[in-house]
């Protein structure tokens, strides 16, 4: 019996196969069109057209698509209909409830659109993240250190010595180390923004796969990801920077610039 292709294989396979770590995000702005809504299917499908040779994976965000309405979801259903198959897609949802509410997240993501991965807000515990850890060849992110300043307010924070002297985020990957050491089907990776991935951060970090925002436009530093030893496939994530930067460029040119940036600093081993 032929074993199924975990998450974390298949994004490792594409990262060699490009020699790319580029997560490229997708975060449609009508405002930033002449033809406002109208304008964005044609022009999610010339980013997707142009950077898939150089993308490990995309990331569509979903606040882009739920801002639109319905019109938003019935682009973003079209959409991953249309993506590269060898391409993993980052559904970047954030979602967090109570368990039953969660299984139908679920549903939705993995059964309904059956993306690839999905990011999660893990802080309701480990069980509102139990329907999403038992479907074969998916992955999720659950936030750990996010790129934003706040991140510093709750997840960067130190606990007291009764914790072992663990940072909030060390209690998040305790969520990945528990879902390893129970055999679950779904990998489990975290957030972790570059922005605020310093050394006392990655030090403290696993070899889980990470997914890490704060690159181009947030004005995150590659050399934070130099020389820490991860075999993890750790996907960065760039959205502006290629889809709303530098227009004079084609999304193809960005997106090569900005693997070769990624590479240059942070090479696929």
């Amino acid at each position: 019996m032929i074993r199924a292709m975990r998450y974390g294989e298949k994004l490792q396979q594409r990262m060699i196969a490009t020699g790319s770590r580029l997560c490229v995000g997708l975060d449609p702005r009508p405002d930033a069109h002449e033809g406002g809504i109208e304008a964005v299917p044609e022009f999610l499908d010339r980013v997707v057209g142009e950077t898939w040779e150089q993308a490990a994976a995309f990331k569509p965000n979903m606040a882009y698509f739920e801002a639109m309405g319905i019109q938003g979801l019935e682009i973003l259903e079209e959409l991953l209909g249309k993506m590269p198959s060898e391409v993993p897609v980052i559904l970047d949802a954030k979602r967090s409830d109570i368990g039953e509410t969660q299984k139908y997240y679920a549903k939705s993501y993995f059964e309904n659109w059956d993306v690839d991965a999905v990011t999660l807000n893990p802080f309701l515990g480990y069980d509102t993240l139990e329907p999403f850890l038992n479907w074969e060849g998916k992955g999720i992110y659950v936030l750990a250190v996010t790129s934003n300043p706040g991140s510093g307010d709750f997840m960067r924070q130190k606990l007291d010595a009764s914790h072992g002297d663990k940072y909030v985020f060390e209690l998040v990957q305790d969520i990945a180390v528990r879902a390893a050491a129970e055999g679950c089907k779904t990998d489990v990776g975290m957030v972790v923004g570059l922005t605020n991935a310093s050394a006392d951060v990655l030090d403290r970090v696993k070899d889980f796969p990470l997914l890490i925002p704060g690159l181009g436009a947030q004005g995150g530093d590659l050399n934070n990801m130099a020389g820490k030893g991860r075999t993890a496939p750790d996907t960065i994530n760039v959205s502006r920077g290629i889809t709303y930067k530098e227009m004079e460029k084609s999304f193809g040119q960005k997106a090569k610039e900005w693997a070769d940036k990624i590479s240059a600093a942070y090479p696929v081993a």
